[in-house]
């Protein structure tokens, strides 16, 4: 199976895009080893000069005869452009990080939080166990880094949670659409540009659908979103009988989503154990005294890596449950960062 060098040559398919532009700066922030980097977008961004560790580098055309020389692939391209070049940069000889929708459930590609499941991307002798290592949808990891540390102190039985997701999930276009709009409703002139992101206006609004929904089978009724926590969670956790109900909802914040969860344990659970388990957790950081006015928020978990978590209480409808809120920065934990870390986790010594 192909390894990650030490210092191996990186590209980075979609560099232009929000994930893209989080990869660069995550990239310079923790000096990852490289050789090399190269950038690669679609057609309309070829030739754009971006800077990485005080170089410009030009953007250049990801297509199939411009993927050989590259060690380790981020993928920040959507899911159409994963299922098609993805198997030209393995047979090229690299590993892919994929951050789309594209392989997540595949029987055979590891969906990988390095603090939960780093061992589904490597076997017993650490070696790399598939040329794509999947990362998992933005609120699935969010939403994964508070059960996994519950479930392995009380198990799980049943999960609900509902999500409120800043515009960034949708792209750099879609934050700058909210923005704008913004501006234009307080000058009292309604612009409607995000419509063509959100399908429906996102300033001073609340919009219950994120992807498109499900029209017949098993997930009928939920959003692909919806659908995508679920069987997502179940694969992460191993556990793929887990009862998990998941809304999710657009809300016209830039970056960082937040999510309300309420789980079922198996085995009794107090507040105070649930809040020394989170305190113990790694790549999160319990944030939770209410009375004082200490809470996650997305203001003060944006450009940061930990997922906060805190309001954790007793759960009024099942009799061992706990609820808690949490709140992380999309763009890097949710992405980029996470992305960076499976690639970090498997690397060869």
């Amino acid at each position: 199976m192909t390894a990650i060098p030490r210092e191996p040559r990186i590209g980075i398919a979609g560099a232009t895009g929000a994930v893209g532009q989080e990869f660069l700066r995550l990239l310079a922030e923790r000096r990852f080893p490289m050789k090399s980097l190269r950038l690669f977008a679609s057609s309309r961004s070829v030739g754009k000069r971006m800077t990485f560790g005080g170089e410009e580098l030009v953007v250049e055309e990801l297509a199939r005869d411009a993927m050989t020389g590259v060690d380790l692939w981020f993928f920040s391209c959507g899911a159409s452009r994963s299922r098609e070049f993805a198997s030209v940069a393995t047979a090229a000889g690299g590993v892919v990080v994929d951050n789309s929708s594209a392989f997540r459930l595949d029987d055979g590609v590891p969906l990988v939080v390095p603090e939960i499941n780093r061992e589904a991307a490597v076997d017993g002798d650490g070696a790399l166990v598939a040329p794509v290592l999947a990362n998992p949808n933005c609120s699935t990891i969010l939403l994964v880094l508070a059960l996994a540390p519950l479930h392995a102190a009380f198990g799980l039985r049943r999960v609900i949670v509902s999500t409120y997701q800043a515009a960034s999930g949708a792209g750099d276009q879609a934050m700058r659409a909210l923005l704008a709009d913004t501006r234009s409703a307080l000058e009292g002139e309604p612009s409607d540009e995000c419509r063509a992101h959100f399908g429906q206006p996102l300033a001073f609004n609340l919009v219950p659908q994120i992807s498109d929904f499900i029209a017949d089978g098993p997930d009928a009724g939920s959003t692909l979103e919806e659908a995508k926590m679920v069987h997502e969670t179940r694969k992460i956790l191993g556990l793929p009988q887990l009862a998990v109900d998941a809304t999710c909802i657009r809300v016209p914040v830039l970056r960082s989503h937040s999510e309300s969860v309420t789980i079922e344990t198996e085995e009794p659970v107090t507040v105070a154990a649930a809040r020394d388990v989170i305190a113990a957790a790694k790549g999160v950081e319990l944030v939770d005294d209410p009375l004082e006015r200490r809470y996650p928020m997305p203001m003060d978990t944006s450009e940061r890596d930990a997922v906060a978590i805190g309001r954790i209480r007793e759960s009024r409808v099942f009799d061992n449950g706990v609820s808690l809120w949490l709140s992380g920065d999309q763009l890097r934990k949710g992405a980029a960062l996470n992305a960076i870390q499976i690639a970090e986790s498997v690397m060869t010594s």
